[in-house]
């Protein structure tokens, strides 16, 4: 009969190899937490006090910055972008008046002119301000739109009733009805066409200060300035909006936009 002391060993050994060893484990963090570190863990200071001096307008945040350019330096000659607050400040007084830099915050002043194309929108982008400032011009247009004479009106007597058409009908009409004739989408889009808009913004000197990255420094039109540059005008007019109201905005539209293009409105 074989004896049961070898397979108890054996057992016993096996148990104590499978048991979790604490003190050794402790032991290694400690040792490789002090290899590593001689100091209280903190965050870079690159990210928190330089980050902190700057406007977010003049600086791309350093953990957005990539640590080499993916893509090859595109060829031809290089857009200059404008980084001097005085030129910028002097578009505005072009555009709103004298105290036209004031009605805007610095943050909000450099957000309105920056197109997502410039450092691929690392430090914001107008497009939201667009999307408000569009609204409110589509809709003084078609109040402006209303209220202008309409080149063809149905025909009136000399005291301005409608007369009778071929089958004796007589229309409706109403004061309030007149300008409805010209209200549609085609007579809106011909009057905010991008290149009378652009034409606009360069009368300001939007151009000069807008943000953007062009495909092509040599044609800039065919990368797309209009475009860019009524995005410009949209988004003062949101930015206006939000930070002075919506009469102010409404007033600048009417007549720093529409006016420019031929509308006349009432000093009343």
């Amino acid at each position: 009969m074989a004896s049961a002391r070898p397979l108890r060993t054996l057992l016993s050994t096996s148990r104590s190899s499978l048991r979790p060893v604490q003190p050794a484990r402790q032991t290694l963090v400690r040792t490789s937490a002090c290899a590593f570190s001689t100091s209280t863990p903190s965050r870079a200071p690159e990210y928190e006090t330089e980050a902190a001096d700057r406007p977010r307008w003049q600086q791309t945040p350093p953990r957005m910055m990539a640590p080499f350019r993916i893509r090859p330096i595109p060829q031809g000659p290089r857009f200059e972008v404008n980084d001097d607050p005085r030129k910028l400040d002097h578009a505005y007084v072009k555009m709103l008046g004298p105290a036209g830099p004031q009605m805007l915050t610095d943050e909000v002043k450099w957000l309105a002119v920056t197109h997502k194309s410039f450092e691929h929108g690392k430090r914001g982008f107008n497009d939201r301000l667009a999307f408000i400032g569009k609204r409110i011009v589509n809709l003084q247009t078609s109040q402006a739109l209303l209220n202008s004479p309409q080149a063809e009106s149905w025909p009136k007597d000399e005291g301005g009733r409608a007369l009778p058409d071929e089958y004796g009908r007589i229309p409706f009409t109403h004061p309030a009805l007149d300008g409805l004739a010209g209200l549609s989408q085609v007579a809106t889009d011909r009057v905010l066409d991008k290149e009378r808009l652009a034409g606009i913004a360069e009368r300001y000197g939007l151009d000069k200060v807008t943000r953007w990255v062009p495909k092509r420094a040599d044609n800039l039109e065919g990368s797309g300035q209009n475009s860019v540059l009524t995005t410009s005008i949209y988004a003062i007019i949101g930015a206006l909006a939000l930070e002075r109201g919506g009469e102010v905005a409404n007033k600048v539209t009417q007549e720093k936009i529409l006016a420019p293009l031929g509308f006349h409105f009432s000093t009343e």
